[in-house]
Formats: C-alpha cells, structure tokens, sequence
C-alpha cells in the first residue's frame, strides 16, 4: 500500500483538474494526456527496446476503429467490443512483429512504415465498415452501468489509462525484461551470449506497447465521436518520434516531458506564425541532434551535476592530538 499511495495522489490530483477546467480545456487536457500516453509507450519502444518503427500510430488507429466498428457495424455491447478489440490489437501486432523483428534498424523503419501505409489504404478503402476517406462519426460512447460517462468524468478514464500504461512500463523496465530489452539494443549478440532471447524480447516489447497504444486508440474514439484516417497518418507518427528525442530517448520523464512541450506549443507559436509551427519543430530537432542529444533530460541531469558541484563541501577535518 505505501508503494501505491503515489499513484492514488496523481489519479486524484490530475483527475481534480479536469473539474476545473472548462469544455475546451478538457478536450485539450484530454488529448493531452493521451499523447502523454502514446509517447510513454514509443519511449519505451524506440528508446529502452531500440526498435525504430512507424506503426505506433496505426495500432492507436486499430484500436480506435475497431471498438467502433464493433459497437456500431456489428452492434456488439461495450465490454465485448472492447475485449475483441484487444485480442485483434494483440494478434495483429505479434503478426508484424514476428517477420519485422528479424529486421533491425533502417530496414525495420521501412517494414513497420509500409505496414502504417497499408494500414491508411484500408481504411480509404474500406467502404462503409471504415466509412472510407470520412471515417466513422455520429456514434457516442455505451451507457455503463446506466450512466452515461462524459466531460470531466471520462477525462478521469484517461487520466487512469495513461497512469496505468505509466506503471506497466515502469514496472517493465525495472524488470528482468526491461534489462533484457537494453542489453538486445546495446549489443544484440553480447545479450545472446548471455542467455537472453534476443528475437523473443524483441517480439513482446513490439506487441506490448503497441497494444497499449491500440487501448489508447479505443479510449481515443470517444474523445470527438469521431475516427478518420487524417488521424492516424505520418505525420503524427514522425511528431510522436519528436517529442521523444527533444525529451530524451529512454527517459519516461523526458517522453512526458517532450509530449507536453510540442503539444502545446503549437497553442502558443499559432498567434504568430499560424500553422507553420512544423517548421519550428524541425530547427528545434536539428538543434537538439547536433548539440544536446540527450533532449531535456540531459539538460535536466547536467543541471543537476552543476548544482552538486557548486554546493558547498563540508570541511574534513585531521585527527586532533589531545
């Protein structure tokens, strides 16, 4: 219990604020937090496992269309849409990732990007299942339990979806796993040589995270009532890739922090220079690369170090001679 108090105090606290915040401030804290979500895991992907894909996003888009389609197509009750949307999250992503994983960097990114390509033409094509170019709208989210779960309530969901992908992936990485992770990112065959299955720990960190990021997506669908390809196409993906370089790769603070910052900074840049925040994003990660490749965390940590040697050292003192 006392190891758990932490995660009680942010659920109630960041829950709290969602009952301050208006209508519109909600629908921003919400996608917020499941950006926040969604980087937590890439983090953990890219960052801790070293794999450089571009799916993340198609299986947040999965999981979105498929627990609609499931409510609305097939007319399936809310827990059975969403376990089967699961199921499907998971048996798809151990599909790609079994042949992709035999792959490592460059050749990986062009697997996983063709996959999040063909997952985009599904949907354009996929007449009134996917509802095609249009996507899905006008659909609401099942009563629970006779209630209807909506505004600051359903905020409080995501609030607890996001904390809860945050523990998985702690827990994971302080894990034999999360070493195992590291160790086939460091140095593949030095991690063979020491008993660890490379291709296996390579196959479950794929299909962990990114079912976690299919389970943002069925949280996601009734944010707006509303899915459509625009969504979950590149350029988000390469944006979510942003957010967890400038924060620090393998750093679950620096992908909160990096979602936090290039999120709201377009609500911020936009006054000025309208829609080409794009292009700031693009000098802030070139400055980054070049000159502090470890994002804001290695600020943070450098920071951090300073202070430490400009505080001052307690004298040491000889032995006295009585």
């Amino acid at each position: 219990m006392r190891r758990s108090w932490p995660w009680w105090a942010a659920l109630v606290l960041l829950s709290a604020l969602a009952f301050g915040l208006g209508s519109y401030q909600n629908d921003v804290y919400r996608k917020l937090l499941l950006w926040i979500t969604l980087a937590l895991g890439y983090n953990f992907l890219f960052g801790i496992a070293g794999q450089v894909a571009f799916s993340h996003f198609s299986f947040y888009g999965l999981g979105a269309y498929s627990v609609v389609i499931g409510i609305t197509y097939l007319g399936w009750p809310l827990p059975l849409a969403l376990l089967a949307s699961m199921v499907f999250c998971v048996a798809v992503a151990w599909a790609v990732a079994y042949p992709s994983t035999r792959l490592e960097g460059f050749y990986l990114a062009l697997a996983t990007l063709a996959f999040a390509q063909l997952f985009i033409v599904v949907l354009n094509e996929g007449g009134q299942i996917t509802g095609g170019t249009g996507g899905l709208a006008n659909y609401r989210l099942p009563d629970v339990g006779g209630y209807r779960i909506q505004g600051p309530a359903y905020t409080v969901v995501i609030v607890a979806l996001m904390l809860f992908t945050f523990a998985v992936l702690w827990r994971l990485d302080r894990s034999h796993f999360g070493r195992a992770c590291r160790a086939a990112r460091d140095n593949p065959e030095a991690a063979a040589a020491m008993g660890v299955d490379v291709r296996r720990t390579r196959i479950l960190a794929y299909t962990i995270t990114s079912t976690l990021a299919g389970l943002a997506g069925m949280v996601y669908a009734f944010v707006d009532n509303t899915v459509n390809p625009s969504i979950f196409g590149l350029e988000n993906v390469f944006l979510l890739l942003f957010m967890i370089i400038i924060g620090g790769i393998g750093r679950a603070a620096g992908a909160v922090v990096g979602a936090v910052l290039l999120f709201l900074l377009p609500f911020v840049l936009s006054p000025w220079i309208g829609h080409h925040h794009a292009l700031v994003f693009g000098w802030v990660m070139v400055l980054v690369v070049l000159f502090q490749p470890k994002g804001l965390m290695g600020l943070w940590d450098q920071a951090q170090h300073w202070g430490r040697k400009q505080s001052p050292q307690p004298a040491v003192q000889g032995p006295t001679h009585g």
